[in-house]
């Protein structure tokens, strides 16, 4: 294994590559190789995804200055050096799934950056600095430990897609509403409560993910004619009938609905009975007769007939209506201040 990470490091120096390919390759330590000499002046991008790294070499921007993307996904990087401030026109960095504590506020100075992920780590704050990256347009701080984000964040003037879901978030920073390309925001699985009043305001914001909020009571009135969602509800797109599961009740048998694939698996979620039966008194009811008279009666208060009837979304994956699971409906656009800016038909 050493003589082949050698031989592919001597002919990446001979042949003056631009890309070096060192995925796999159970390294514990950064090769000293690449940092001899002159280092690698002509290398641009640099691939070291699954290996064991715990560290950065702090001669890193000395040895290798014109990186411009730089994966280093599932090591085991604990430390960033201050020095990664010096590639100063590295515009990808991927650090996901590591054992990263503390990002050095000298990641600030990265001004060429575009697209930052640090995933699956152990994050528990982000420095301000990060505002300082203006070219930044993808963010990914998902499956961490984080509480707040950045106020400074705002200031990333060209981010377009923010992903933060799986950490610990109970609130977002009103100033989040001010970035003017943000396209996709999704904050998924937190501990949200409550949302900006101006999230969505902007046009660019298209698509909000904020399901398994547990504590979140609603929507700002100007996303309801946002696309909202996350992982669909659950069902997969077809279901063979050999799959069908059964409940046995002594010499009974009754076959589950469809919907009944596993109980108590995160990867396969199992819907609530009250978004079932959305869906059956939907389908059942006929909304296209005008005549009130003809429509099929149900005895249920106009409030739940209007859930009933109205859908918050269509799943990505099964393409059926939702009604329950995409946000809780206790927020109604009538009773806010920004009542009338936006008509549901």
């Amino acid at each position: 294994m050493a003589s082949e990470l050698h031989e592919a490091i001597f002919m990446a120096k001979q042949e003056r590559h631009k890309n070096l390919f060192l995925n796999y390759r159970n390294l514990n330590n950064f090769p000293v190789e690449l940092l001899k000499d002159e280092g690698m002046q002509f290398l641009e991008r640099l691939f070291m995804k699954r290996n064991s790294l715990t560290t950065l070499p702090e001669n890193l921007a000395q040895k290798i200055p014109n990186l411009i993307e730089l994966y280093l996904h599932s090591n085991n990087i604990a430390i960033i050096p201050q020095a990664i401030g010096e590639l100063v026109k590295l515009q990808s960095l991927d650090l996901s799934d590591n054992a990263l504590q503390i990002i050095c506020p000298e990641i600030g100075q990265l001004r060429s950056l575009r697209h930052l992920r640090l995933a699956n780590n152990q994050l528990k704050f982000l420095p301000q600095e990060l505002g300082d990256l203006r070219e930044l347009e993808t963010l990914d701080v998902s499956m961490n430990l984080l509480r707040t984000l950045p106020e400074r964040l705002h200031q990333c003037v060209s981010l377009q897609c923010l992903t933060a879901d799986r950490n610990l978030l109970h609130c977002l920073p009103r100033q989040l509403c001010l970035l003017p390309d943000l396209n996709e925001l999704s904050m998924a699985a937190n501990c949200l409560t409550s949302l900006p009043l101006d999230l969505g305001r902007s046009m660019e914001l298209q698509f909000v993910f904020v399901d398994n909020n547990a504590h979140l009571k609603g929507l700002p009135s100007y996303l309801y004619n946002k696309v909202i969602g996350c992982s669909g509800c659950g069902l997969a797109l077809q279901i063979s009938d050999m799959k069908q599961l059964c409940l046995t009740l002594g010499d009974v048998t009754v076959p589950l609905p469809s919907e009944v694939k596993a109980i108590g698996s995160e990867s396969e979620r199992v819907l609530p009975l009250e978004e079932l039966a959305c869906r059956v008194l939907h389908a059942a009811y006929d909304w296209t007769c005008k005549d009130v008279k003809l429509r099929t009666p149900f005895l249920m208060p106009k409030s739940l007939l209007d859930v009933v009837q109205w859908p918050l979304g269509h799943c990505h994956r099964c393409s059926q209506p939702m009604f329950t699971i995409i946000y809780p409906k206790l927020f109604p656009l009538r009773e806010t201040a920004l009542a009338g800016v936006h008509r549901r038909l």
